[in-house]
């Protein structure tokens, strides 16, 4: 008798855990007055409607990719022709939601990002979608959801001076920081070096999450928020109470980009170092 194993569905576990993190954002977003949405912050002079729009739009469109692929394939490739003719991405948001007001366009967004984790739910992890660059598993498209939404939720809770209580669905973005080490040299047109490092960081429950070899003298330790924060370019890495060791850790964690995309460069020490 042969028995077969059923892929565990997206919403397991990656799912379940974008839609937290698009509720706990909406949620914030619903306390923000006519001011705050208009507030600008440090991420490119952008505002907390700005932000939202932005999520707004790529969820539209990776919820279109879900189900309409042959039309996403037709417009993920102008967008990408708007933005090479050097169109920026918050103009083009702007232009498709600025008869929207902040409440308005939270909305809309929560209606879009809901039926986003509904369609990826039972989806098999390893299933291909459409995106901006190369395919990537439904696993992979809901972790990459998940990180944005997680960092543009940092620029809102900056705006507003919030401290935000960090959750175990740091470890999603923890593992795309570190499994993108080799690849942010590359992203640069460096070489990646010949080593690997051990990154040892304390969970929001106070545990241990780990990756590489621990007798590795190539290190990087702390907690887990501190890391998300560097790898998503929300903070600089001397505004992060991180431990590492010189060389090419040293070199990674002053460039370190967890997302898609050109080479950018986060916050200068300081610019976005936020006070308790």
């Amino acid at each position: 008798m042969t028995t077969t194993t059923t892929p565990a569905p997206v919403a397991n576990d990656t799912a379940r855990d974008l839609l937290a993190e698009y509720r706990e954002l909406a949620a914030l977003c619903e306390t923000l007055t006519p001011a705050q949405w208009r507030l600008r912050s440090e991420f490119y002079g952008w505002t907390p409607w700005d932000e939202i729009a932005h999520l707004c739009y790529f969820d539209e469109t990776a919820l279109q990719s879900v189900r309409e692929p042959e039309r996403f394939a037709v417009e993920s490739a102008a967008l990408n022709a708007r933005c090479a003719a050097g169109e920026e991405i918050s103009a083009i948001a702007r232009e498709a939601y600025g008869h929207l007001d902040g409440p308005a366009l939270l909305a809309h967004w929560r209606a879009r990002h809901e039926a986003l984790v509904e369609a990826l739910a039972p989806l098999d992890p390893k299933a291909r979608l459409g995106w901006y660059g190369p395919p990537m598993s439904a696993r992979s498209f809901a972790t990459a959801r998940l990180m944005e939404t997680w960092a543009h939720g940092q620029d809102v809770w900056d705006v507003v001076r919030g401290r935000r209580p960090a959750s175990p669905r740091l470890k999603h973005i923890a593992h795309l920081g570190v499994t993108t080490f080799g690849w942010t040299f590359v992203n640069r047109g460096l070489a990646p070096p010949s080593v690997s490092p051990y990154v040892e960081l304390r969970a929001p429950d106070g545990g241990s999450w780990t990756w590489g070899d621990p007798g590795s003298e190539h290190r990087v330790s702390g907690t887990a928020e501190d890391f998300c924060l560097l790898v998503t370019q929300r903070r600089h890495v001397d505004d992060t109470g991180l431990r590492y060791s010189e060389g090419p850790v040293s070199d990674w964690l002053h460039m370190a980009q967890c997302f898609a995309g050109e080479p950018a460069d986060g916050p200068a020490p300081g610019v976005r170092k936020v006070h308790d």
